[in-house]
């Protein structure tokens, strides 16, 4: 089973499996696809984490964020007054150096056992011509005036200075060169060779800061993942520089010491998890960063004696505030695709460019877009980001730092220690509490998986203070009871997440694309 935000990358994924490969294998050939056929959110120009458990049951997270530049500094993004600039969010300053090709390179060598050249070939067919859907078409329309900033981005997504309208034959030369050199060569050309030679010059030609230095330097890294338990359930995630681990881990370690919860939608239900939240966001923008430049008390956050402590400070009839001094994330653009094999080895990943077609920046002549992941530092610690996210020290700017992250690619493991879920989401902040709320809706409300993805999410992530509610996913009365209550309550314009899940049942895999996007889901 593969499900991820592009029908033709699930294909592209399905197809690898019926030619022998396991789920490593799909995931490295999905990604590249997502790179032609989802280039807002889809990159090799980015970076991410993949969650794997083999059907041996050895769980693996692979860290392949992007870091930060060697001469970036603690307050290049602010002015004068020291107000965050958005030099972090549009253009050359704001990349960090991508880890995508050395992260799905580490982990086919790891796992992977049909051929690299194999597993790059359908991307290489899709950037030669592929038709471009209506929801494709919206995205760059969407982002038309970030993409016409740049001659090289403007001349790949735009048509006449609009987006290809669906239906368009998609021709990219450029990215099936760069695809070609990647399938022949490995990441070297990546990282030490004629690609980094591009990348470099398009920095020196916009202003930015990655050197030669910076991508022959760069590794993605094997971290010991986050192992949760809850009501019986292991859950496997993935630990800082991803704060989605933790901050879920305590979400779920507050709500297991109820009983039972109350029932999804009511005013009780929303009120317990938003304080769960609530607390947990407070430690994550306090206390989580980079490992290697900071020190976090991961097991303490993570204990159930210390979930206590929170528990027993929540009101069950009124809102806590969020203290101002609670200062110590990927938006919807950011994609998490899951995956099954027939053996039962599972990848459970996430991979961001951060904003919508990233920086905006494409490489002249390499035919991708590059990350502006460095917007997910708090470059002005204690003021937020371009996502409302109030962060401290532990995530400030600094050379060759990675850069803190809310994706939460997850794995969930029955009582009896068999593989029973696999799920994750973009969605910036949104990531950790909507990956928590469908593992709650599954193993709580025992929805069925489908249910548990279409269900509205709420969202609070510690400042501002204000509970988000998708569209119509409460109803009026249960918005009055929860302002009674004290809670700010915020409907929302747009979704929460795009959730990509698989989930173990008696009739065999279920997947799972959300409802609330053009993703899909396929087996066999």
């Amino acid at each position: 089973m593969v499900v991820s935000a592009h029908p033709l990358a699930t294909q592209v994924g399905v197809d690898i499996l019926k030619l022998g490969g396991n789920a490593i294998d799909a995931a490295v050939a999905v990604a590249f696809a997502l790179e032609v056929v989802l280039p807002d959110a889809g990159n090799i120009g980015g970076g991410g984490f993949i969650v794997h458990r083999t059907a041996g049951g050895e769980v693996t997270a692979l860290d392949y964020r992007e870091a930060a530049p060697a001469a970036a500094t603690h307050d290049m993004f602010v002015d004068s007054a020291g107000n965050p600039t958005k030099k972090s969010e549009v253009g050359h300053l704001a990349s960090g150096v991508p880890g995508s090709v050395a992260g799905l390179h580490e982990a086919w060598q790891k796992y992977g056992t049909l051929p690299w050249a194999t597993l790059i070939a359908p991307a290489i067919r899709l950037a030669q011509g592929h038709v471009v859907d209506s929801a494709r078409s919206r995205e760059i329309a969407s982002d038309r005036e970030l993409l016409a900033q740049f001659p090289a981005s403007r001349e790949l997504y735009l048509v006449h200075d609009s987006a290809p309208p669906p239906g368009t034959l998609w021709r990219q030369p450029d990215l099936v060169r760069t695809l070609q050199l990647i399938s022949d060569s490995g990441p070297d050309v990546f990282y030490r060779g004629q690609i980094a030679d591009l990348i470099v010059a398009e920095m020196q030609r916009g202003g930015g800061l990655i050197t030669k230095d910076d991508l022959r330097r760069y590794r993605a890294k094997w971290r010991t993942p986050i192992a949760l338990s809850y009501r019986g359930h292991t859950i496997y995630s993935m630990p800082p520089p991803s704060s989605g681990g933790v901050t879920m881990g305590e979400i779920l370690n507050i709500l297991e010491g109820y009983d039972s919860l109350p029932a999804f939608g009511t005013a009780a239900y929303v009120h317990l998890v938003t304080e769960a939240m609530r607390r947990a966001f407070i430690d994550r923008n306090r206390w989580l960063g980079d490992p290697d430049f900071v020190d976090m008390p991961l097991d303490r956050l993570l204990s159930k004696s210390y979930a206590a402590t929170l528990r027993s400070q929540i009101d069950p009839k009124h809102a806590t505030p969020t203290p101002p001094q609670a200062a110590g994330g990927e938006p919807m653009h950011t994609t998490h695709y899951s995956i099954v094999d027939s053996q039962g080895n599972a990848a459970a990943v996430t991979t961001t460019l951060n904003g919508g077609f990233g920086s905006g920046v494409t490489v002249t002549g390499a035919g991708f877009l590059l990350n502006n992941e460095m917007d997910d530092f708090a470059s002005a610690p204690g003021k937020p980001n371009m996502y409302g996210l109030v962060q401290g020290e532990a995530n400030a700017v600094a050379g060759n730092k990675r850069m803190l992250s809310a994706m939460t690619p997850s794995i969930v493991l029955d009582s009896a220690s068999s593989l029973e879920m696999v799920v994750g989401t973009p969605g910036g902040p949104t990531i950790i509490t909507s990956v928590t709320q469908v593992i709650l809706n599954v193993l709580d409300q025992k929805m069925s998986l489908a249910d548990a993805v279409a269900a509205p999410r709420i969202h609070h992530q510690a400042l501002p203070d204000q509970t988000y509610y998708e569209h119509g996913g409460l109803s009026d009365a249960t918005v009055r009871a929860l302002q009674a209550m004290g809670h700010k309550m915020d409907e929302r314009r747009g979704r929460s997440g795009i959730i990509a899940a698989i989930q173990k049942t008696a009739g065999g895999w279920v997947g799972v694309a959300d409802p609330r996007y053009a993703g899909g889901a396929l087996g066999y």
